[in-house]
C-alpha cells in the first residue's frame, strides 16, 4: 500500500531537537506501525474482513454437490406391516441406512451472481480496512509532528531563558562594579520570570503532546517515550505542493474510501441480477442410494447382512422448479434492489463531493500556510535586527530596559510563529500527499 511509504518522508532518522538519551526513540513510521498494530478498531476490521473472506468462500463452495448419509432405527409395537406387504398383530423393527447427493445444474445464474457479490463485499471491506489505516496514520502523523513543534517551541523558551539569565548575570555585575543602577535590574528580573513560566508552560504542552502521540498508539507504559525526526525544513525541502486537480485525479484512482463506495455499488448490481434470477425455472439432479433390515416377532428372519445385500436401492431424478406465482415477492425485491444501487451511487457522490471538497480545502491551507511561513520568516528576521538595535542603544544610553524587554518579547514571539508556521506548512504538505496516494 502507497500509503505505507508516505511516513511523512522520516523514514531517515535525524538529529533529535532535545535529546533525552535515557528515552526510547521512534520514528514516525514506528509509531504508525505500533499504532497499526495495537489499535482495536483495525483488529475489529480485520475480523469483518475474514468473515467476508469466509462468506466469500462459502459462495465458491455452494457450486459443489450435497452429499448426505443417514441411518435410522424404528420399532413398531402391535400391528406391524411384514415383507408381504400384509398387516399381522406382532411387533417389528426396522433399521436404515441411506446416502444420497444433489447438484443445481441450472438456478438463473444466482449462484455465480452471489460469488461476484460476496467477492465484492470482500474487496469493499479489504479497502475499509485500509481507509481506517489510512486514519490512524493521518492521527499518529498529526500528533507527531505536534510533538516535533512543541518541542522546537520548549527549545525556543529554553534558549530565551538562557539568554536572559546570562545577561542578568552580565548586569548583576555591572551593578556591582557601579557602573549601573540597582533599578535596571528589576525588568531584567521581571523578564526572566516571565521567560521561566514560558519555559515551565512549553514543556508542559510537549509532555502533553506526547501523551497524546501515546495515547493514539495505545501504549500501555509511556513514561520512557520520546520521538525524533528530521528537521520541519528538512521535511519541506523534500515535498512538492502539488496542483488539487491532479490530486483529485489521482485520489478518485487510490484512496480507499472511493475503491470501497466502488465495490459495493458491483455488490448491489450483482444483488440485483441474484434477486432476477428467482423469476427463472431451476433445475437439479439428485442420487440416492438405501438399504436395511426388517425384523418381525414371531417369524424366521433373514441375517442382517443378507437383508442389506438384498434390499440395496438406488435411484437417480431430476426436479425441475418454474415460478408462477409468488405474491409479488420477487418483483418487490427487484424494486428494493434496484433502490439499493440507487442510493450507493448517491452515496459515490456524496463521497466524491466530500473528497474534493477536503482536497482544495487542503490545498489551500497548504498556500496560506506557506505564506504564513515566509512572512513569519520575514518577521523573525526584522524581529532579530530590532532586538539588536534596541541592545546596541541600550548599551549607548539611548533606550531604557522596557524598550530592551519589549524586543525582546516581539523576538521571541515572532520566532514562535515561525516555528509554528514551519510545521504547519509541513503538515499540509504531508496531508495533500496522503490525499493523492
Amino acid at each position: 500500500m502507497q500509503i505505507r511509504t508516505f511516513a511523512f518522508s522520516l523514514l531517515l532518522t535525524g538529529s533529535v531537537l532535545v535529546p533525552v538519551s535515557a528515552q526510547q526513540q521512534y520514528t514516525l513510521p514506528e509509531c504508525i506501525d505500533i499504532a497499526l498494530e495495537n489499535n482495536r478498531n483495525i483488529k475489529q476490521q480485520e475480523l469483518n474482513r475474514r468473515q467476508r473472506e469466509i462468506a466469500y468462500s462459502q459462495a465458491r463452495a455452494d457450486l459443489l454437490p450435497n452429499l448426505n448419509a443417514s441411518a435410522g432405527q424404528s420399532f413398531v409395537f402391535g400391528r406391524s406391516i411384514g415383507l408381504d406387504n400384509t398387516y399381522q398383530n406382532t411387533n417389528s423393527s426396522q433399521t436404515s441406512f441411506g446416502i444420497g447427493a444433489d447438484i443445481t445444474l441450472f438456478d438463473g445464474l444466482r449462484m455465480k451472481h452471489n460469488i461476484d457479490a460476496r467477492r465484492a463485499d470482500m474487496q469493499a471491506s479489504e479497502a475499509d480496512l485500509d481507509k481506517m489505516r489510512d486514519d490512524i496514520i493521518m492521527s499518529v502523523s498529526t500528533a507527531f509532528l505536534q510533538v516535533l513543534l512543541n518541542r522546537e517551541l520548549l527549545q525556543i523558551a529554553e534558549n530565551q531563558l538562557e539568554t536572559t539569565r546570562a545577561d542578568l548575570v552580565r548586569r548583576t555585575e555591572l551593578v556591582k562594579s557601579g557602573r549601573m543602577a540597582q533599578g535596571e535590574l528589576y525588568e531584567q528580573e521581571a523578564q526572566l520570570a516571565r521567560e521561566e513560566l514560558n519555559r515551565v508552560q512549553a514543556a508542559s504542552n510537549y509532555r502533553l503532546a506526547l501523551l497524546d502521540l501515546a495515547q493514539i498508539m495505545e501504549l500501555e507504559q509511556f513514561d520512557d517515550f520520546d520521538v525524533t525526526a528530521p528537521p520541519a525544513g528538512t521535511l519541506i525541502r523534500e515535498s512538492t505542493l502539488l496542483a488539487s486537480d491532479a490530486v483529485y485525479e489521482s485520489a478518485l484512482v487510490n484512496r480507499p474510501i472511493i475503491r470501497s463506495m466502488q465495490y459495493r455499488i458491483e455488490s448491489s448490481e450483482k444483488e440485483l441480477l441474484m434477486t432476477r434470477s428467482q423469476l427463472y425455472p431451476s433445475l437439479s439432479f439428485g442420487a440416492n442410494m438405501g438399504t436395511g433390515y426388517y425384523k418381525m416377532s414371531g417369524r424366521d428372519n433373514d441375517p442382517f447382512g443378507t437383508q442389506l445385500r438384498n434390499n440395496i436401492s438406488n435411484s437417480l431424478g431430476f426436479s425441475l422448479r418454474i415460478p408462477i406465482f409468488n405474491r409479488f415477492q420477487v418483483k418487490n425485491n427487484i424494486h428494493i434492489a434496484e433502490l439499493a444501487i440507487a442510493n450507493t451511487r448517491l452515496e459515490m457522490d456524496k463521497t466524491k463531493l466530500e473528497l474534493r471538497k477536503q482536497i482544495e480545502q487542503a490545498y489551500y491551507n497548504a498556500v496560506g500556510a506557506r505564506s504564513r511561513w515566509e512572512a513569519a520568516q520575514k518577521s523573525v528576521t526584522a524581529s532579530n535586527e530590532a532586538y539588536r538595535f534596541a541592545e546596541e542603544k541600550y548599551r549607548n544610553g539611548r533606550a531604557n530596559a522596557y524598550e530592551l524587554f519589549l524586543a525582546k518579547n516581539n523576538q521571541t514571539q515572532a520566532m514562535g510563529e515561525e516555528a509554528q508556521a514551519k510545521y504547519e506548512y509541513a503538515f499540509r504538505l504531508k496531508i495533500i500527499e496522503l490525499l493523492k496516494d
